[in-house]
């Protein structure tokens, strides 16, 4: 046992908690890598992905081995596949990754979204930002919308760290505990598409920054426990005309604030009347709960919730959460997100995907 504890430290130096970022390189810049950096595996599937670049270029079409590889050269241009595409080598692991090109990475990736989403649809999708704010359901709607497509181009807000207790709803292992959500949420979404652009707000949003997370998001979901971020939040989105996306996490409570057609709408359909956000700042704990319930409305949370809005902080820690309400919630907010995005119908208002009642039978 003295003998593991001793190789601890040194091992911890190996770990990288902070780097979020993966480094797109080109083969030629291979050798530097292997100098100067710790890759832990290579993995190179490049000739499956150009076999599945060439399927879905011609579904359909039945292929000699010499047709094959015919194509497969036609695609490569004279190189040799090690010098096709990118190598995506990701700190934090240690992995070094062969890939397609961006545009036929994204080609091939997105290939089994036809006809649900076209051709023409998933461009316009992936030229779109999406800010997320609150990693919990918010990871789960940034992971769902990005294996979509829907978005190149993501904003990450929140202050916590994952912790034990966050492993009962969030897609990830006890080999992150300890790591920043926005960290993590980004590390995921590099991991599903090392093309995306993507920024954090590590130490969560403030009136300093708000602005700035903000401008030139085409998409807010808003998944945040804090009720002043919630009002502020759509004070500045409508203000901005940006539409904005909650999911409660309960009952699969889902809802739509179309600020972008609807500029004077009031906030949270008006459940919280004229209040403001520094109206909100000035709140105790009691004030704030109080306005929590109005905001996702008390009379129609489900009994479990409503027996412990009296628990929080006696018998329960936080509110109470279950992974399949939050993937569940990731899967509504893409849905309408999407069609927000590509200019499809979707009204302002609030809706309920509860599977008590439409799968349990509950009345």
């Amino acid at each position: 046992m003295n003998k593991i504890i001793s190789v601890l430290p040194e091992l911890a130096e190996c770990y990288d908690s902070e780097t979020w970022r993966p480094r797109l390189l080109e083969a030629g810049q291979l050798p530097g890598l292997f100098a100067n950096s710790p890759v832990t595996a290579v993995h190179d599937r490049i000739d499956e992905q150009l076999e599945e670049l060439i399927s879905a270029r011609r579904p359909g079409q039945v292929r000699t081995p010499g047709e094959w590889a015919a194509a497969k050269a036609e695609v490569l241009q004279g190189r040799e596949s090690a010098e096709y595409g990118t190598w995506a080598f990701y700190p934090w692991s240690g992995r070094l990754v062969h890939l397609l090109p961006r545009d036929e990475f994204r080609f091939v990736r997105t290939d089994r979204n036809r006809n649900k989403i076209t051709r023409e649809e998933q461009e316009v999708l992936l030229g779109k930002c999406v800010a997320v704010i609150g990693l919990s359901v918010g990871n789960s709607a940034a992971l769902t919308a990005a294996m979509e497509g829907v978005g190149g181009s993501f904003r990450l807000a929140d202050f916590d760290r994952l912790g034990l207790s966050n492993l009962n709803r969030l897609r990830t292992g006890v080999h992150e505990l300890g790591v920043e959500k926005t960290v993590l949420c980004a590390r995921q979404l590099f991991e599903l598409d090392p093309y995306l652009d993507v920024e954090i707000w590590r130490d969560g949003l403030t009136g300093e920054n708000l602005g700035d997370f903000l401008d030139g998001a085409d998409l807010v979901v808003e998944e945040c426990d804090t009720a002043w971020v919630k009002v502020a939040v759509r004070e500045q989105a409508r203000a901005r005309r940006i539409p904005v996306l909650m999911d409660t996490n309960d009952r699969g409570l889902l809802d739509v604030e179309r600020y972008d057609l609807e500029p004077d709408r009031p906030l949270l359909h008006g459940r919280v009347g004229d209040v403001t956000a520094a109206d909100v700042a000035g709140l105790d704990r009691a004030g704030m709960v109080r306005l929590m319930v109005q905001m996702v409305d008390g009379t129609r949370i489900s009994p479990a919730l409503t027996q412990a809005m009296s628990e929080i902080g006696r018998t329960l820690s936080s509110w109470p959460q279950l992974a399949s309400g939050t993937m569940l919630g990731g899967a509504v907010v893409t849905d309408a997100a999407r069609r927000i995005l590509l200019g499809k119908p979707q009204p302002s208002g609030r809706y309920y995907v509860d599977l008590e009642r439409i799968v349990g039978g509950a009345t």
